[in-house]
Parts: structure tokens; C-alpha cells; sequence
């Protein structure tokens, strides 16, 4: 029998206060307009918080990390064990996301959530752990149901405790060998979209490599024909990092907060999101546009527009970290930019 599944419950976003914002943002010493996307970003923050004075509190990144058994399938480059080893290094301080996380200000937490191999019990690591990876979703499901529902569960809950210390704006990255097929499997089922759209290089795979990956995807994508409705795409190729995020991304729509969307996979597992809770896009920024293969198509299907496109694809966050100081700035214009008015600048004529 299946469990039940408490999903956060994430209401639209109130858009009461957009016109009023509209007003105070173009009464700004300024052309109307030219701050660009700036301005949208303003907006956005404010309708989320129902505030013409948002405020950034406690901004935190959560990176979930987990195996993929589908990686024995040979559709990465690197050994299953470099997820493990990362995590390591995460909690060292040595890696990209806490150099970025450092000067961006941004809280970092670490979850295992289900890597394979056994980690030490290292300061700073919350240990989660669904189960030792995902099976092998080129032969039999990624996970069960059961699994798919306690990730989602884990998830929110790292969510939740953030939001209980005052964090108001989030974001979420991933470390896990094999994961950009996962992200390629539920981008194509969900969207519609062929797998051979969908497939990348990931973390750097020559032509053969990827001619591999492509097959293997689609041979997945046909055995598990029947698996079409969210929770059962997930369970069919998810990873229990990217089922985490899932919950994540409903518990932070509930808690109304302002949420930075990071690359390929963090977006893949938003899919699944607003495939739940589709109100749940009203409070995300993308934050930027990946150079890994079929990120644009995925933007595009949610309508969004990234802050940034600086060619990264590693993952981890960085890409949701790297816009924090944007927010910041949105934030800080609206707050502490004058007014024609109160300026006493001339305005511009009829």
C-alpha cells in the first residue's frame, strides 16, 4: 500500500501590492524601465514578502548529495565514488560552492542524501540518508514509491528548520555522479521534449561517451513508458538528492519564500515541483542559464529568465549562490533609491 503524502501546501502568490510596487519602482530617479530585469526582481521580492520594504534575512544553500545507480550504465566519466569524496570536500570548506557561498553570504548546509558509499560522521554533515543510491533506473525503477515520499518528506524538513531561523530567501544544489541523467530523463518525460534534446555532456564526456548516455537514456525512457504521472517519473529516475529537492522546493513555496533555481538538475527537480504544486513558480528566480544541453528548452517551458549566463555547469549551487548579490541590489534600490520627489529631481514631461 502506498504512503500517504503530507505535501506542503503553497499558495499562489499574492499579487495585491503589484501595482503599488509598479508605482514606487517607476517614481525612482530613474527612466522608467532601466534598471531592466532589476526592477521585475524588485516586484517579485516584494509581492512574495506583501512588503514595499522587502528585507534578505538569513539567505541559506542546502546541497543534497546521492548516488545513481544508472552510473554503472557507464554515463559518466568519473567513478560513483567522487560523490562521497565531494561531500568531503564540501564540509572542508574546499570546494566551489563554499568559496562562493563565503563571499556572497550565504549559509551553507550539506545532506547526505543518499550517497553510497560510507560516510564518516564529519562536523557540519546532516545525515539523511533515503538509502545507499538509486537502483539502476536502466533496469528496474530508481526507487520506490515509499522512498520517493520519505525524500520528499526529508526535503521540506530541511526546509522548514531554515525557515524556523529566519531565512527568507533559498536556494538548492546537488552533488551526485550520474545525476545529469536523471535530470535528462525527467526533463523529457515531463516536458515532452526527446531525450537526444535533453542529453548533455555532463561532467565532460566525449562523443562516444555521449552517443552511450543517449541510448542508455532512451532504452530507460522506453522501459518505463508507463511511468507518466509526477510522483511516479520521479520514482522511475530520480535520485534521492534530487527527490529531496522536490520537497525543498514545496516547503519554501509554503513558507513563502524567495527561491534562487541553480542549473540542469536543480531546474529537473523543480519539474517535478510545479507538476505538483504549480503556484510554486510564483516564488522562484532563475537564477542563471547553464551550458549544460537542454537548460535553455527547460527555462523556456517555465517561462523564466535568467539573472546571469556566465557558461557554468558544475552544479552544487553556484549558479543560485552567484545571484544572491543581485537580489541584494534589487533590494537595496527599492529601499534606499530616492524619488523624483523626495529628491527633487525633475520628472520626466508629458
Amino acid at each position: 500500500m502506498n504512503a500517504p503524502l503530507p505535501l506542503p501546501v503553497v499558495e499562489p502568490l499574492d499579487r495585491s501590492l503589484r501595482d503599488v510596487l509598479s508605482r514606487i519602482i517607476d517614481a525612482k530617479t530613474k527612466p522608467q524601465g532601466s534598471l531592466g530585469m532589476l526592477e521585475l526582481l524588485a516586484r517579485q521580492i516584494g509581492m512574495i514578502q506583501q512588503s514595499t520594504r522587502p528585507t534578505i534575512e538569513r539567505p541559506a544553500m542546502i546541497v543534497f548529495a546521492a548516488d545513481h545507480g544508472v552510473v554503472h550504465e557507464g554515463v559518466s566519466p568519473y567513478p560513483q565514488a567522487v560523490t562521497s569524496q565531494m561531500v568531503a570536500n564540501f564540509l572542508s570548506g574546499g570546494a566551489a560552492i563554499n568559496a562562493i557561498s563565503r563571499v556572497c553570504g550565504l549559509t551553507l548546509e550539506v545532506v547526505n542524501a543518499g550517497v553510497a558509499t560510507p560516510l564518516a560522521p564529519l562536523p557540519g554533515l546532516v545525515d539523511a540518508p533515503i538509502g545507499p543510491g538509486t537502483r539502476n533506473f536502466a533496469h528496474e525503477r530508481a526507487m520506490s514509491r515509499e522512498q520517493a515520499f520519505a525524500a520528499l518528506r526529508a526535503g521540506a524538513a530541511r526546509v522548514r528548520h531554515h525557515a524556523a531561523l529566519g531565512t527568507n530567501v533559498i536556494g538548492f544544489g546537488e552533488m551526485g555522479i550520474g545525476n545529469t541523467s536523471s535530470a535528462a530523463c525527467l526533463m523529457s518525460r515531463l516536458c515532452g521534449v526527446p531525450i537526444d534534446e535533453c542529453v548533455g555532456r555532463g561532467t565532460g564526456l566525449d562523443n562516444a561517451g555521449l552517443a552511450r548516455k543517449r541510448n542508455v537514456l532512451a532504452s530507460a525512457l522506453e522501459l518505463h513508458r508507463d511511468a507518466v504521472e509526477p510522483l511516479d517519473v520521479l520514482a522511475a529516475f530520480g535520485g534521492f538528492e534530487i527527490a529531496m529537492m522536490v520537497g525543498a522546493y514545496l516547503a519554501a513555496g509554503e513558507a513563502k519564500m524567495t527561491i534562487l533555481v541553480d542549473g540542469f538538475i536543480a531546474t529537473a527537480a523543480l519539474l517535478v515541483a510545479d507538476a505538483l504544486a504549480p503556484a510554486v513558480r510564483g516564488y522562484c528566480v532563475f537564477a542563471h542559464l547553464s551550458n549544460e544541453a537542454g537548460h535553455r528548452r527547460m527555462l523556456d517551458y517555465f517561462g523564466g529568465k535568467p539573472l546571469l549566463a556566465l557558461d557554468m555547469r558544475l552544479g552544487e549551487g553556484t549558479g543560485a549562490a552567484l545571484a544572491l548579490p543581485v537580489l541584494r541590489a534589487a533590494v537595496a534600490f527599492l529601499n534606499e533609491m530616492a524619488s523624483f520627489e523626495s529628491a527633487g529631481v525633475a520628472g520626466r514631461e508629458a
